[in-house]
């Protein structure tokens, strides 16, 4: 008998360390969110909570459908079952090229964080392909063990970069800010102004990864259950934490002066804040789980792109040896190796090329993969509704109607936003950014070719796509209900 995923594995809180970690609260917040204040002002925290309620929104069709959809495949199944097998083998290829193009352009900012840091403490510069492809090796080594061991050590580094952030904002809120604690960044005229489209634009890309939870069904316990839980557990508290933690980086500066000082030093404002509110010590301690906070995303992405790859493998539209698991820690390691492949091929390049790892190797090929997932999660949206008219069920209007349609609409308000507004994620020419955003239906397009070329040359294959997975998976849940 061939080795299979564990089942039974991993709890709601596993699950949810593993979407947290892909998300890179520390990252986020003390990386991107001074640009987001730079750029729009000081209703970012408000734009963080407007982007977790767009997505609970989405979850409420999103975890009814995981209800009914056993297929591993999340994205690919639930459009395969909703809008049909072509769009479906799209979205397969779609979600494919985009959770690698968001975890492989993570390891140019890895990279970057590491030589400066290094550099700053010890004194020692060491280019960036090195610490990168250290990074591609730990991560590899740590994907390749069991799924228990990830689930453990993403845990301990969520809770170290979220225990950093949260000594700040204490620290913060009890020495009163800068010039007194205020709530203007929740004024609505704070909130809803020419800047709010900018906002969102980062809000949105700071929540990347969380639908991934459905990826994991194979060795979720009880997954009906698990599931839904670990996909709201993870949308609410990075709404909230994202919100709260912004609003007490803006306390420290006070809210009439942090864009000043913000315009002054981006990278460097959360930094700064820690050694005047917390001290040196803490600011170094930043610096350093900046790195682990990187690794833990990469980590989060790799098991979340192995298990995707395992998926869609099973379903005859990889090479089968690709589904392979290994007997002793239970992981699809050769769909590990393959991705492990393509990240040092892509960060090798970068590196020969000369290319700067944060500006060029993160957004360049960061962005696609975003713009990629977002328009997933649109389809993903449409094709509840559409499902849900086709069998018979119990489930409310609300879910699987009104919710799904209010997040087509959000969704699709995010993705032109994006788009629109792309030069604020790449900060690059327009030549350029036509080129990234047109990678997208470029994918798609090779997706639908897949689609026709299965159905002509492989057509029980292509008759099998979306199927639900053997029953022994039922059976087990049945077990556990």
């Amino acid at each position: 008998m061939e080795p299979e995923l564990r089942r039974g594995t991993l709890g709601t809180g596993d699950i949810a360390f593993f979407v947290i970690s892909a998300a890179a609260p520390l990252m986020i917040l003390a990386g991107v969110a001074p640009y987001a204040i730079l750029v729009g002002g000081i209703g970012a925290p408000s734009a963080y909570l407007i982007a977790g309620i767009v997505l609970t929104v989405f979850a409420v069709g999103f975890t009814t459908m995981s209800r009914y959809v056993s297929n591993a495949g999340a994205f690919y199944a639930y459009i395969t079952k909703g809008l049909g097998r072509p769009a479906g083998v799209a979205a397969a290829v779609l979600a494919l090229v985009s959770y690698n193009g968001v975890q492989i352009g993570m390891y140019g900012l890895l990279g970057s964080a590491a030589q400066s840091t290094v550099q700053s403490m010890l004194g020692v510069d060491i280019p960036w392909p090195y610490y990168a492809l250290t990074g591609v090796a730990l991560v590899w080594f740590a994907g390749y063990r069991s799924i228990e061991f990830g689930a453990r050590l993403l845990g301990v580094l969520m809770l170290a970069e979220s225990g950093i952030l949260v000594l700040l904002a204490v620290a913060v809120l009890l020495k009163g800010g800068a010039h007194g604690l205020d709530l203007r960044s929740y004024a609505p005229k704070n909130v809803f102004n020419g800047s709010t489209s900018s906002l969102l634009v980062f809000a949105f890309a700071a929540f990347m990864g969380f639908e991934s939870t459905a990826i994991y069904r194979s060795e979720a316990r009880d997954p009906r259950r698990t599931i839904p839980r670990a996909t709201y557990i993870a949308v609410a508290f990075l709404g909230l934490f994202y919100s709260f933690v912004a609003w007490a980086i803006i306390q420290g500066f006070g809210s009439s002066y942090v864009q000043a000082a913000a315009a002054k030093d981006p990278a460097g404002l959360v930094f700064t804040e820690m050694d005047s509110y917390v001290g040196t010590w803490a600011t170094d301690t930043m610096h350093v789980l900046i790195l682990s906070s990187s690794l833990a995303s990469l980590l989060a992405f790799h098991n979340a792109i192995n298990r995707y790859t395992k998926a869609i493998a099973d379903e005859g539209m990889l090479p089968a040896r690709l589904a392979s698991v290994h007997p002793r820690t239970g992981s699809p390691h050769l769909a590990g190796g393959l991705q492990t492949l393509m990240s040092v091929v892509v960060v090798t390049a970068f590196a020969v090329a000369g290319l700067d790892p944060y500006l060029k190797l993160l957004f360049w090929v960061n962005t696609p993969g975003v713009i990629g997932l977002v328009l997933l999660q649109v389809g993903v949206a449409i094709a509840v509704p559409v499902y849900f008219r086709r069998i018979d069920h119990d489930e409310s209007v609300w879910r699987t109607v009104v919710a799904p349609v209010l997040a087509a609409i959000g969704m699709v308000t995010a993705l032109y936003l994006m788009i629109s507004k792309i030069s604020l994620l790449t900060g690059a020419s327009g030549s350029i950014n036509t080129v990234l955003v047109g990678l997208v239906p470029v994918v798609i397009v090779a997706g639908l070719g897949l689609a026709l070329w299965l159905r002509a040359k492989r057509p029980q294959v292509y008759a099998r796509l979306g199927a639900e997975p053997p029953v022994v998976e039922e059976e087990e849940e049945l077990v556990h209900s």
